[in-house]
């Protein structure tokens, strides 16, 4: 069985249909550039052919791009030298594409060729657009909810089938950086209009069919086939080109911190690419991304972005219990983190019940849902329908009666074991005995807080990350006493509201605020010793960190941070390290408690706008003549997040690596060049981890200590990924 087949009919039309049987949406995988060629080669051979048509088996779209799974191997697969391998293999494939684009037409004349054209019912990304984009023309179906575009950046790669050299020929290096280096996605008439395709219309394969019989040779001439060809906007050595490409680089610098290889080898590409014929561009990307296929950062970010984040959404760590999917939640509590569950709840087709001790509080949640709705309305991608739809599925109330035949509850109160425990006992009077009770919090371990439930086996935690509507991760805490049903029915709840979840077992902080939480005390700690809060900060972004520590603590609130400090003081007692205590306590009396109150570690206007760090924050802390090397600031940052991510791994806080790795890009956003902390110490070696947290430990402390799993790994020579292979082998 073929992915691509061949049907000509009386009008001498090839149709060449791509459909892989056994996927919702098509992808590309190394078969089906053979089968894709042997059509494409069939139908340029035999006379009886006028003209060729790509379009897809499935209904609603053309690709979803090529297999990330096959990519991810490439390398590996590619021989005893990699780099040669692959280029060579890329080579190929341009071959392909390029053949498409000749379409057998003379060399020198550029005549005699057949027209190809490409119908698209719906969706084309990636590859799924490559190859329309070395096609004649393309035509997509009318189909609103259709993508368009070229993701490749958001996992690490860039386009490397043609599409960064043609869609820069086509469009222009300033039209078509959007697309390129920020992964754009469009509908059809967003993409028709944007240049990316040439037609939309209701019916994609009759209107190409009509085209290819009807094209002349000028009509399937590229343009930068063509004598005469000049790149719109100006190439590199035009007045304007030139201005675009240094704009371009510094953008690309401004916002990569120089971590993300991928967008420099494609701004590299288009731009080499831009100064030399053609087929010499197609080499050059394909040289560039190779380059990028060889990085350990793409290979880390393909596998956590990608390969592990779809595992865990499929899955992966489920128990093996029948289907648990919600049908009716329960929400207690209607303030902004009950409020966003509430929403993506309702969005997800679930009935909701809003819980809050005030009616006015109730509907203040629910008009949360509403607000976020209008927003949407408002850039037309809500209509009316669908928003009453929404919040016709939200009941806000007082009444705990209305909790009756929820088989969910998610208690989201205030965070206090008192509290937490009352309304569990209130809640379980009134609900079904075979509902799950799920507690929302970030840093109360659950089994303490499942001593209040008569039903401790359907007791679990989730803890959801602020803005819910927006936050990607969801982490759940299997308590002592939790059973397999509660974490499945918590795993296909996260699965119904589309956010990806890890499973941890529960421990003070969990596995995502217990490495969190070093780091921002680390920012803090080092404000106390000297260290110039803007090197602290920019180290942070250097390492590709969204946030530095010292801006987190705003976004979060300092008196968050108080109130988890004193928390932690009253568990661990003798053992709590009040190092940085002084540091917030004195900005919590300053009343500098963040954005919230527009005034924190940095300053902020009147809108809120940060506008630098905070001038008082260096009269209280003075800042130290002699100031450390970069690079010492941005391993103490790193190392006390990925430590904490090691030791939960010992300790059996954490189960999967995977977990450790999607939950830290998903959750607190760890340089995701890195693919997360166990694919960031693969990268650089154990022995460079040892080597480096025993000289951190010596000079900054025991906070530094190299795990005893670790120092094994160092030793054997072992990696957590290899270790990992070897298991499941």
């Amino acid at each position: 069985m073929t992915d691509f087949t061949l049907q000509t009919d009386a009008d001498g039309v090839a149709v060449i249909t791509w459909d892989v049987k056994d996927k919702s949406m098509n992808v590309l995988s190394l078969q089906g550039w053979d089968d894709l060629d042997a059509c494409v080669t069939q139908a340029l051979a035999d006379d009886a052919v006028k003209g060729i048509v790509i379009t897809s088996g499935k209904k609603d779209s053309f690709a979803g791009g090529m297999d990330l799974n096959v990519i991810a191997k490439m390398k590996e697969s590619a021989g005893d030298d990699p780099a040669k391998g692959l280029f060579d293999g890329l080579m190929k494939s341009h071959g392909i594409l390029r053949r498409i684009e000749r379409a057998g037409m003379d060399p020198k004349t550029l005549k005699g060729g057949k027209p190809v054209a490409c119908a698209l019912p719906g969706t084309a990304l990636g590859i799924g657009l490559e190859i329309p984009l070395a096609c004649h023309r393309i035509f997509c179906a009318d189909n609103p909810k259709a993508k368009i575009g070229l993701p490749e950046i958001l996992v690490g790669i860039f386009p490397g089938m043609g599409g960064t050299t043609r869609l820069a020929r086509k469009m222009g290096a300033m039209a078509a950086s959007p697309f390129l280096l920020e992964g754009k996605l469009s509908d059809p008439q967003k993409a028709k209009s944007a240049g990316l395709i040439d037609e939309v219309v209701a019916d994609p394969l009759a209107a190409a069919r009509e085209w290819v019989l009807s094209a002349t040779d000028a009509d399937i001439v590229k343009p930068w086939d063509a004598k005469g060809y000049k790149m719109p906007g100006g190439a590199p050595y035009h007045p304007a080109g030139f201005m675009t490409f240094v704009g371009a680089s510094a953008m690309v610098n401004g916002k990569t911190q120089g971590v993300y290889p991928a967008a420099k080898a494609l701004l590299s590409a288009v731009y080499e690419g831009a100064l030399v014929p053609f087929d010499t561009a197609l080499k050059i990307e394909a040289r560039w991304f190779t380059h990028v296929l060889m990085n350990p950062s793409s290979e880390a970010m393909i596998r956590s972005l990608f390969i592990n984040k779809e595992a865990l959404e499929k899955g992966a760590n489920r128990p093996s219990v029948p289907d648990q999917r919600v049908s009716k939640v329960g929400i207690l509590g209607a303030g902004m983190m009950g409020a966003g569950i509430a929403y993506v709840s309702a969005q997800a087709g679930i009935e909701v019940v809003l819980i809050d001790r005030e009616q006015a509080a109730a509907d203040k949640g629910k008009s949360y849902s509403e607000g976020i709705l209008d927003k949407g309305m408002a850039r037309k991608r809500v209509t009316q329908e669908k928003k009453d739809t929404v919040l016709g599925r939200i009941t806000a109330t007082t009444d705990l009666d209305a909790l009756k035949g929820c088989d969910l509850i998610v208690e989201a109160v205030f965070e206090d074991v008192g509290v937490k425990a009352e309304m569990t006992k209130k809640v379980e009077a009134v609900i079904g005995e075979d509902a799950i009770f799920a507690t929302n919090t970030s840093t109360l371990p659950i089994t303490e807080l499942a001593k209040a439930s008569a039903h401790p086996e359907q007791f679990i935690g989730i803890h959801f990350f602020s803005p819910v509507d927006k936050m990607l991760l969801v982490e759940i805490i299997r308590g002592k006493e939790t059973g397999d049903v509660a974490v499945a029915k918590a795993l296909d709840f996260v699965r119904q509201i589309r956010k990806t979840p890890i499973v941890v077992n529960d421990a003070r902080f969990f596995y995502a605020n217990r490495c969190i939480i070093p780091y921002i005390n680390e920012g803090i700690r080092m404000v106390k010793e000297g260290v110039e809060p803007a090197l602290i900060e920019n180290a942070a972004k250097l390492l590709g960190m969204p946030l530095g520590p010292l801006q987190l603590t705003d976004e979060t609130s300092v008196d968050l941070g108080v109130k988890i400090a004193k928390a932690t003081k009253a568990a661990m007692g003798a053992d709590y390290d009040d190092t940085t205590d002084e540091v917030l306590f004195f900005m919590e009396a300053e009343g500098r408690l963040g954005r919230k109150s527009n005034a924190g570690f940095y300053a902020y206007d009147e809108k809120g706008k940060r506008q630098g760090l905070w001038d008082g924050l260096s009269e209280k802390f003075p800042v130290a003549d002699a100031q450390p090397d970069l690079h010492e600031v941005q391993n103490r940052l790193l190392f006390a997040q990925v430590l904490e991510a090691v030791r939960a791994l010992e300790e059996d806080v954490l189960l999967d690596i995977r977990e450790g790795d999607v939950g830290a890009i998903l959750g607190w956003g760890f340089a995701p060049w890195s693919g997360g902390p166990f694919s960031w110490l693969d990268i650089v070696g154990a022995d460079w981890a040892v080597e480096t947290t025993e000289a951190l430990t010596a000079s900054h402390g025991a906070r530094f200590e190299t795990p005893a799993l670790l120092r094994r790994m160092a030793e054997d020579g072992a990696t957590f990924y290899g270790a990992q292979a070897a298991k499941a082998a």
